[in-house]
């Protein structure tokens, strides 16, 4: 088979293709003909060697968890009728940037007709992350939400998702383009977090209450700032980090302000919820109350490309590798 391996931390170019032995499902494991590979945000930083208080990886590895396709191996103990059958799984033995891949067959999550195999493997870490995050939220009618990093896999099906429950949504990002696809998906106001005075924007939209709200996925300054247009007794969740730190928010702040304040370490599920949040997202993308964006695929080979295109923000929602 050919995978993609991190020979070393560094640049995008550390990514190159190898061949390598075919996989053989062992106990409990079966074979996955490989479709497409999900790609994140945070497997640059692995890649990088930024994140390795949090990813203990050494190279040489290969990156991903994320993969969708069909079932072409079962090994002992798995029910025969998984042979064949369209399926994604998040935990991929050994990674996910190959053109076959193992997975525990109880991580599998079957693609129903109707479903694309591609739409369905976009969704295997953002859509899980999506539905817990949106299942903690407890997002109610009329309720303003604002979304930081709006435009990104999972900031897009928060979009959708909020706008179904019939919340105000806000979303900010950065450039026209993504904000024009933000409204396109459901916000009622977009911002710029780039440009000065975004934060008012958002107040002035919310009637100067601030909004009830708030999912960071941008992190750093521009959580700081949102973080400030949160009314008091809002829900806000400091997640995300794609310029290498989170939004140092203060517990004592929140608290003074009665704010439920939650972050990246209440995202973090067991092997059986992060299966069942799964199942949920590809369960609300065949309902057609969310999709995910893909704006662009790549080649497996030119992994190495698509990894400088996340870190360029040249991706709009999602890019995925085909093998």
């Amino acid at each position: 088979m050919r995978e993609i391996r991190v020979r070393e931390f560094g640049g995008s170019e550390v990514l190159v293709p190898v061949d390598a032995p075919d996989p053989r499902p062992g106990e409990g494991q079966v074979v996955i003909g490989v479709t497409a590979v999900d790609t994140i945000f945070v497997e640059t930083q692995i890649r990088g060697g930024k994140a390795r208080d949090w990813f203990p990886v050494e190279p040489p590895y290969v990156p991903g968890a994320g993969a969708g396709g069909h079932v072409t191996a079962i090994g002992p103990g798995v029910d025969p009728a998984w042979t064949g059958r369209a399926v994604i799984t998040r935990a991929a033995v050994n990674g996910s940037y190959a053109d076959q891949v193992l997975s525990p067959a109880d991580a599998l999550v079957a693609v129903p007709d109707g479903l694309d195999l591609r739409e369905a493997t976009a969704l295997a870490h953002d859509g899980t992350t999506t539905m817990a995050l949106f299942g903690q939220g407890g997002i109610r009618a009329g309720e303003w939400v604002l979304i930081t990093a709006a435009a990104g896999g999972m900031g897009l099906l928060l979009v959708q998702l909020a706008r179904a429950a019939g919340a105000r949504v806000i979303g900010a990002a950065r450039g026209t383009r993504k904000l024009a696809l933000v409204r396109e998906l459901g916000a009622e106001v977009v911002v710029d977090y780039t440009e000065p005075g975004w934060t008012d924007e958002v107040r002035k939209a919310t009637g100067g209450a601030g909004v009830d709200v708030l999912w960071d996925g941008a992190g750093g300054a521009i959580g700081t700032a949102a973080f400030e247009v949160a009314a008091d007794g809002a829900r806000v969740s400091a997640h995300g980090a794609p310029g290498d730190a989170f939004a140092p928010l203060d517990p004592a702040d929140a608290a003074r302000r009665n704010i439920t304040l939650t972050g990246i370490a209440d995202l973090q599920l067991t092997p059986e919820e992060a299966v069942r949040r799964l199942a949920e997202a590809v369960e609300a993308a065949a309902a057609g109350r969310m999709r995910p964006h893909i704006s662009r695929t790549f080649p497996l080979e030119r992994a190495a490309d698509a990894h400088a295109a996340i870190e360029n923000r040249e991706i709009i929602g999602k890019a995925l590798l085909l093998a």
